[in-house]
């Protein structure tokens, strides 16, 4: 028996002499697969066929097992399958409506994948005729749009966001799905935004509608698609800033409890890191695309735990992924929470830095890799952004921030109680400082250790200009940095052969330099500053091999002299400190004949030379590149929604909603 028999719904043999009997609807299906109209002899073909129970398997195989000259000797009545099942999304009778919304599933899948290599136009000639390809996708459009937005079944709703997430990512590249101009055209993001911003409606479609809307957001996005998704949004946050007042919750605040749920969720399991991509890449667009978001980052609640195991079942397929798993109708359904003054205050920016903390420990796998890449872009934009630093630096906005660390041997585990309460950009700077620390490895992953570096930058940039004086454990940032200096002279070779170290350890000298040059207007106290020199002055020996290393390379010919170079000039001043303090140091230890100084001895010294101190003023230290995503992120983003479109298309199965159980539901209202 071949493949296509085994799913073609055969029934049991009614005596050893006969072949089996097909099921009624795969003969029908047999009729549209001819080459004759399948109405010519029943005028009500097409009524019949959508008060069946639908097939799938063997529609989607039978679509799968023609070529493209195959199907188009059959394209008047493919495209008449079409047609009718758009036609039955507006009849009353629901089982029809289930099933056309099947049929389609199955008729968008089937066709695209026997017929990859097929230019878009060919497959919507294929599916629905050039001719009336806008009228027909225009029918379609609105009849989800009127299913979505509806007074009609949640279930009915659910297989409307199944059609549309298979629609959009039938292809691997969902730029390349021509389909999707008419999505485009046809504005479905209404609909979207109205089941986000229902309490009702989203805890039960709120994952689906978010992957959808950011995948949409995705096609096409460098030539102004996204601009117009980023002008919905933005317009959608101005209507319902004016009716925070009255706690009905808006899209915003919906994906604020959503995707902050689902990061916290499963935060405890490693397991949980395995892919949230498409949660992470809709916070990214709303916060790249849309400033006003950052308000909603800082829109406080208080923390409350959820458990990892939703208090209503939610039918999902064996194959998704912790992570990717909907919500429960209960976490996701409150649109105001108890206050309670025992309880800690949280917002989205605290769930997505304890998220963030879970996803960069293990950069391992590529999907792993690319969540803790995505987390350090999102940290970019939000450290660019003048009113989230304002929020970050507030001393009058703390928080207990118990962020997640690595266990490693040579270090006890934090008890979560003694974290204390502090402006929010203290836990920025753990986590960066925290990445430091546990990624210097054999297999260095260069990119995620530059964009960390740069966010620190960018927040030191930030209290130099405002003058901030944050109270903050600097000597823990100062000992990672120089240890990582240590870890890239002492791997220059292996590391060379595939990175630019030269590049990062200038990030890092120009951060000691910040320190020296403005430490004085930003440090909380002067002792703050004398720390800085001890650190550098005692960690010599690092400052003085990184000197004799770059210079050594930077007086050879090679790929690397210019930026060795670079290297060298911006030691000037952290040698001349070394130089400066450590033979006034050594005097001072022989004069007490003492043979080794504590750090109190040293800091006295430090303080008692600073006047014969000669440092040169060093030009744009306070200067930074802007992010911007293309062209540089273009190739990152383009192979993420690549990924993210492969995962959804795998673990968007109808079965998710039980054909048994759909058709059960209606058949009991009509």
């Amino acid at each position: 028996m071949s493949q296509l028999e085994k799913k073609a719904g055969l029934l049991r043999r009614t005596s050893s002499s006969k072949k089996p009997l097909k099921e009624k609807v795969v003969l029908m299906y047999d009729e549209i697969f001819a080459k004759e109209d399948p109405a010519k002899n029943n005028s009500r073909f097409w009524d019949e066929l959508f008060l069946m129970k639908v097939n799938l398997e063997y529609l989607e195989a039978k679509l799968e097992s023609l070529d493209g000259d195959e199907v188009m000797k059959i394209k008047d009545n493919i495209n008449s399958l079409f047609h009718h099942c758009v036609q039955a999304l507006a009849e009353e009778h629901q089982i029809k409506v289930v099933n056309a919304l099947q049929t389609l599933c199955a008729l968008f899948r089937g066709v695209h994948q026997k017929n990859k290599s097929a230019s878009g136009f060919d497959i919507i000639n294929m599916l629905v005729g050039f001719d009336k390809a806008e009228l027909r996708m225009k029918d379609l459009m609105e009849s989800l749009d009127s299913l979505l937005c509806g007074e009609g079944s949640e279930s009915l709703k659910a297989l409307c966001l199944k059609l549309l997430l298979c629609l959009v990512t039938v292809t691997d590249n969902i730029s390349q799905n021509t389909i999707l101009e008419y999505v485009m055209i046809n504005s479905i993001f209404e609909a979207i935004l109205q089941i986000l911003s229902d309490v009702s409606t989203r805890g039960q479609h709120g994952y689906d509608a978010v992957v959808l809307l950011a995948l949409l957001v995705n096609y096409r996005k460098y030539e102004g698609m996204g601009l117009v998704v980023g002008q919905a949004l933005t317009q959608y946050n101005r209507q319902y800033k004016d009716k925070e007042e009255e706690n009905h919750g808006g899209f915003f605040s919906t994906l604020t409890s959503m995707v902050g749920s689902m990061f916290i969720a499963d935060a405890d399991e490693k397991l949980s890191v395995q892919t949230n991509e498409a949660i992470l890449l809709a916070l990214y667009e709303a916060v790249h695309l849309n400033r006003n978001f950052i308000t909603v980052l800082a829109q406080s609640h208080p923390e409350i735990d959820i458990p990892t195991t939703p208090i209503t079942p939610v039918p999902t397929t064996p194959t998704t992924p912790l992570g990717t798993t909907p919500l429960s109708m209960d976490m996701m359904n409150s649109s105001e929470l108890p206050l309670d003054p025992n309880l800690q205050t949280s917002n989205l920016l605290i769930t997505f830095l304890k998220y963030s903390s879970i996803v960069m420990q293990d950069t391992k796998d590529e999907h792993r890799l690319n969540s803790a890449r995505l987390c350090l872009i999102i940290l970019t934009c939000i450290t660019e952004d003048q009113y989230a630093d304002a929020f970050l630096h507030d001393d009058n906005m703390n928080f207990r921030v118990n962020l997640h660390r690595m266990p490693m041997r040579h270090r006890k585990k934090a008890a979560e109680k003694n974290v204390p309460s502090r402006p929010l950009v203290c836990a920025v700077l753990d986590l960066m400082v925290e990445f430091i620390v546990t990624h210097m490895m054999k297999d260095f992953p260069m990119d995620l250790y530059m964009r960390c570096v740069q966010v620190i930058h960018k927040l030191i940039c930030y209290q130099k200009k405002c003058r901030i004086r944050l109270h903050y454990t600097w000597r823990e940032l100062w000992s990672a940095l120089i240890n990582l200096l240590k870890f890239l002279l002492s791997n220059e070779t292996v590391l060379l052969a595939k990175h630019n170290i030269f590049h990062l350890a200038l990030l890092v000298v120009n951060l000691f330099n910040m320190f020296i040059t403005y430490g004085d207007t930003f440090l909380p106290t002067s002792n703050s500053y004398d720390e800085l020199y001890y650190e550098i002055v005692r960690m010599h020996q690092i400052f003085d091999n990184l000197y004799c290393m770059v210079l050594r390379v930077s007086t050879n010919a090679g790929q690397w002299k210019e930026p060795a170079s670079k290297v060298t000039h911006s030691l000037v001043n952290v040698r001349a400190i070394i130089n400066h303090f450590n033979p006034k140091i050594e005097s001072y230890a022989a004069v007490n004949h003492i043979s080794q100084l504590s750090e109190d001895q040293v800091l006295e010294v430090v303080r008692s030379n600073y006047d014969t101190l000669t440092l040169k003023l060093q030009d744009g230290l306070d200067q930074f590149e802007r992010y911007s995503e293309q062209p540089k992120e273009a190739a990152f983003f383009k192979e993420l929604v690549r990924s993210i479109s492969l995962n959804v298309r795998k673990n968007v199965s109808l079965n998710t909603l039980s054909q048994d159980l759909l058709l059960k539901e209606f058949s009991t209202i009509s």
